[in-house]
């Protein structure tokens, strides 16, 4: 099999304007097309008119290419940026209570948390909760080591991403002569961090 056929991982960023439905949108527009959501997270960005989704998506190098071209197409998108070749820092927040039924069950459980640099947030007499944040394999480690214990409940927020440095590879829309976007065309230039804002 072929490097370019092999499925993976990818992540992608795009900036949307903040309008109502824009949510679901993208995400009807990933269910037309049969693309599968491993993770979509929309978070507000410095500028009140802007809000940035990160979407972690699984396929090979063609299932990439398609959902970035049909999120250029959709009018509210105004970027999208890919990882796919450049470093970068994901994190994914985790919520997980877990059982202290045992007395020495609690102080294991606090020793585990410092080791993977988690915080106890909330203690009850049968459970702690725990709040852990990093990339997605240190998450599941830390979920393997506290699962004999007796997970209550688990929640986790799904990954957002921001390049490191200033050479993510990027697609965005060229302005019309009246400065708007051309929707679904699409150029590749260096990520502008001024203009990508975190979110």
């Amino acid at each position: 099999m072929s490097e370019a056929s092999t499925p993976q991982r990818h992540v992608i960023a795009a900036l949307v304007t903040n309008e109502p439905g824009v949510l679901a949108h993208v995400a009807g527009m990933f269910a037309a097309r049969g693309f599968n959501i491993d993770s979509l997270v929309v978070g507000r960005t410095e500028n009140p008119e802007l809000s940035r989704m990160t979407i972690v998506v699984g396929g090979d190098d063609n299932v990439l290419e398609q959902v970035r071209k049909q999120l250029q197409k959709l009018v509210p998108v105004v970027k999208v940026v890919d990882y796919k070749e450049a470093p970068f820092v994901e994190r994914d927040l985790m919520l997980v209570t877990v059982a202290t039924q045992q007395d020495h069950s609690r102080s294991e459980l606090i020793q585990l948390a410092d080791l993977f640099r988690a915080k106890i947030v909330d203690v009850a007499p049968d459970r702690v909760m725990i709040e852990l944040s990093g990339d997605e394999q240190k998450l599941e480690a830390f979920i393997d080591l506290i699962e004999p214990y007796g997970v209550i409940e688990l929640a986790r927020t799904g990954i957002i991403a921001m390049p490191r440095g200033n050479a993510a590879p990027m697609r965005r829309k060229p302005a019309l002569a009246g400065g708007q976007p051309t929707p679904g065309s699409e150029e590749q230039g260096g990520l502008d961090q001024g203009e990508l804002p975190p979110g």
